[in-house]
C-alpha cells in the first residue's frame, strides 16, 4: 500500500469560525525575523559566506573567505535596520513576534533588551540562519537542542514559538519532539492555526508567509519599490477583512526583516500600511503567541474521527467493504491506492472506492449490479437485506407498501430485469416512493447500454450516501 502524507484538505470548504478576540475580523500578525549574527559567516564557524536575502541578488557562497559586502548588508539590519523597525511598531502600539536565530540574538545585547521593554514576543529562528536540508536528523536535533538551550540563556526564558525556515524535511517533527514549542510556523499552508498530529501527539502549527515577506525585495521578481510592497499588503488585507466581515475571519501574517523592509526606501510603504489598517475596525495585532494562545483556548484539538488512510488492510476492508452492495473487493483494492488525508472524509474516499468500481471491467461492474436487491422485493419481506438496504428502503416507505403498490413494485421488478439483465438500482434517500415509482416507469424503457450506465451512477451516488452516514 502507498500512503501520502501531504495533507490537500485542511479546514475543507469550511473553515472554523476564529472567534478572534473582541469578535475581529482579521488578525494582522507582523513577524521580524533577526538574523544578523547568526547568517553563513567565517567567522562563525562555517565554510563559505552567506549568500541569501541581501541586496545583492544572485549572490553565490564564496567558500573559505569572508564577503565583506555581504557582512556589511547584515550589519546594517542590526545597526540601523532594526531600531528603525522598533520606533514604528512601539510608536503605533502594535507588539510584533521576534523569529530570533540564537546565535544572532547573543551577539545583539542592546536589541533584545528592547525586545524585551516593548513586550515583544521572541520565538526561536532555529540556532543559526543556514540551510538545513541536507543536515542528518541527529544533527538537526542536536541544533535545535542547543537552540533553545542559547535562546533561554540570551533572553531568559525558553522560546515558546519554532521556525526554522531554512528547513529539512525533518525540521518540524524535530521540534514537536521536543514538546517545548506552543506553536510550530514552518508551513505556509493555511490561513488559520491547525492541530498536526506527530508521534501521538497534537501541536498546534500557526502558518507563516513568503508572499507577504519583505524578502521578495531581494529575489527575482519581487518587489521593486515600496510601492508594490504596499500594494501586496493592503491588496491583501482588504481580501482577508472581507472575508472576515462575511463570517470567515482569518489571520494575516506578514514577514519582515531588519535589513531589507528597514531600509529607509522602504520603510515608508511598512508605515503607510499600518497607518492604513488602523483605519478599520475590527482588526486584533497580536503576537504569534496570543494566536496560539487563543486557539487552544477557543479550537482545542478535537478527537480525530475516522481515518481511512491509517486503517489496517482488514479494518478498512470490515468498514467499508459494504459501501459497494456484497463487493468487498471493491474495498480491497482501494485499500491499495495512494491514500492520505484527503481520502479521510466521505469525498475523498468515495473517490477511492468509485475510481476501482469505474476501473473494473464490464462484468465486475454488472456483478456489483446484481448484487442489489430488487426494491420492495422478496429479500426485503423476508428481512434478508443488508442492514444498509433495509434502513435505505424504509427511508423511502418501501418497507410499508399497500398490497396495490407492492403488486406493481413486484411486476416491475420483474420486466425490468427480464429487459436488462439486472435489478433496477436508484438512490432511494434522494426521492420518495412516488418519484422511484415514476422513475422506475421511465428507465424500464431505456435501452440496456444507457440503463447500465445509469444503473452504476446510481451505484456510486449510493455509495456516497452511505458514506456521508459514516463520517
Amino acid at each position: 500500500m502507498t500512503r501520502y502524507p501531504r495533507d490537500f484538505r485542511g479546514h475543507g470548504a469550511t473553515p472554523p469560525y476564529a472567534a478572534w478576540p473582541n469578535d475581529a475580523r482579521i488578525a494582522v500578525q507582523f513577524v521580524l525575523n533577526y538574523e544578523e549574527g547568526g547568517e553563513n559567516c567565517l567567522l562563525h564557524g562555517d565554510a563559505a559566506s552567506e549568500a541569501f536575502l541581501s541586496e545583492i541578488v544572485g549572490a553565490a557562497p564564496w567558500p573559505g573567505q569572508r564577503h565583506w559586502n555581504m557582512e556589511s548588508i547584515y550589519d546594517y539590519g542590526a545597526r540601523a535596520g532594526f531600531w528603525r523597525l522598533h520606533r514604528l511598531f512601539t510608536g503605533a502600539d502594535i507588539p510584533v513576534t521576534v523569529y530570533g536565530v540564537a546565535s544572532a540574538l547573543a551577539r545583539a545585547p542592546e536589541q533584545v533588551e528592547a525586545m524585551k521593554d516593548a513586550g515583544w514576543e521572541i520565538a526561536s529562528h532555529g540556532l543559526k540562519w543556514i540551510d538545513y536540508k541536507d543536515h542528518n536528523a541527529a544533527d538537526e536535533r542536536a541544533d535545535i537542542a542547543e537552540a533553545i538551550r542559547l535562546h533561554t540563556e540570551v533572553v531568559g526564558e525558553a522560546p515558546q514559538g519554532w521556525y526554522c525556515g531554512r528547513t529539512s524535511v525533518n525540521t518540524v517533527s524535530l521540534a514537536a519532539q521536543t514538546g517545548r514549542f506552543d506553536y510550530i510556523s514552518d508551513t505556509y499552508d493555511d490561513d488559520l492555526p491547525y492541530w498536526m498530529e506527530i508521534d501521538g501527539r497534537e501541536q498546534l502549527i500557526i502558518p507563516y508567509t513568503l508572499d507577504c515577506n519583505d524578502m521578495r525585495f531581494a529575489t527575482p521578481q519581487g518587489f521593486n519599490s515600496g510601492d508594490q510592497f504596499y500594494t501586496y499588503l493592503r491588496d491583501t488585507f482588504d481580501a482577508l477583512y472581507a472575508e472576515g466581515t462575511q463570517g470567515q475571519a482569518k489571520m494575516m501574517s506578514i514577514g519582515l526583516h531588519c535589513r531589507l523592509i528597514g531600509r529607509p526606501g522602504r520603510v515608508q510603504a511598512l508605515k503607510r500600511f499600518v497607518e492604513y489598517i488602523k483605519g478599520f475596525e475590527g482588526v486584533w495585532t497580536p503576537r504569534r503567541i496570543d494566536i496560539a494562545d487563543h486557539w487552544r483556548a477557543v479550537h482545542p484539538p478535537a478527537l480525530r474521527g475516522l481515518r481511512p488512510s491509517q486503517l489496517s488492510r482488514s479494518d478498512f476492508v470490515a468498514a467499508f467493504g459494504g459501501i459497494f452492495e456484497h463487493s468487498a473487493w471493491i474495498a480491497e483494492r482501494a485499500f491499495e491506492l495512494e491514500l492520505g488525508p484527503a481520502h479521510d472524509c466521505a469525498a475523498g474516499l468515495h473517490n477511492a472506492l468509485t475510481r476501482m468500481f469505474r476501473s473494473a471491467t464490464y462484468n465486475e461492474r454488472l456483478g456489483v449490479l446484481t448484487a442489489h436487491p430488487d426494491l420492495a422485493g422478496k429479500l426485503a419481506a423476508a428481512k434478508r437485506l443488508t442492514a444498509e438496504s433495509t434502513a435505505e428502503q424504509a427511508s423511502a416507505g418501501l418497507d410499508a407498501l399497500t398490497d396495490a403498490e407492492r403488486s406493481r413494485f413486484e411486476e416491475l421488478n420483474t420486466a425490468y430485469v427480464a429487459k436488462h439483465g439486472f435489478p433496477f438500482i436508484i438512490a432511494v434517500k434522494d426521492h420518495d416512493k412516488d418519484g422511484i415509482l415514476r422513475a422506475f416507469e421511465t428507465r424500464i424503457s431505456n435501452d440496456t447500454d444507457t440503463e447500465f450506465t445509469t444503473a452504476c451512477k446510481q451505484v456510486e451516488r449510493i455509495a456516497r450516501l452511505r458514506l456521508e452516514d459514516m463520517f
